[in-house]
């Protein structure tokens, strides 16, 4: 069976939106945008990844430079998967799990919870 390529062009015009939906929509991140009034940058999101708390730690020191990467916690050497979503598909699906890991690692990187505004940006 052979397909023609007018209708699988039209069949990718009509999956792509689809599909580009599926991996960049995300409710739970688009729900911290919708309670803080700032902006969102890739500087601001690379300053508090990098930002090294009062127990000289950071987002970075386990989930490597690169959010991308496969990462490794500091203190167990227990492998992390990637943090990006667009790597890592079930990053920020479960709200209770994000509420979870942002209440522990900021409290460890930062020594404090952090704001909405830095859960957007990390």
């Amino acid at each position: 069976m052979s397909i023609k390529p007018s209708r699988l062009l039209t069949s990718l015009i009509i999956a792509l939106p689809m599909a580009a939906t599926t991996v960049f929509a995300n409710p739970i991140l688009d729900g911290y945008k919708a309670e803080t009034k700032g902006t969102f940058s890739v500087a601001a999101g690379e300053k508090i990844y990098h930002a090294v708390g009062p127990n000289q730690l950071s987002c970075a020191s386990c989930h490597t430079d690169s959010p991308k990467n496969v990462g490794k916690h500091a203190k167990t050497n227990k492998a992390i998967d990637p943090l990006a979503p667009s790597v890592n598909a079930k990053r920020f699906t479960d709200a209770a799990q994000v509420e979870k890991w942002f209440k522990r690692n900021c409290n460890d990187a930062l020594g404090r919870a952090c704001t909405t505004q830095e859960r957007v940006t990390s």
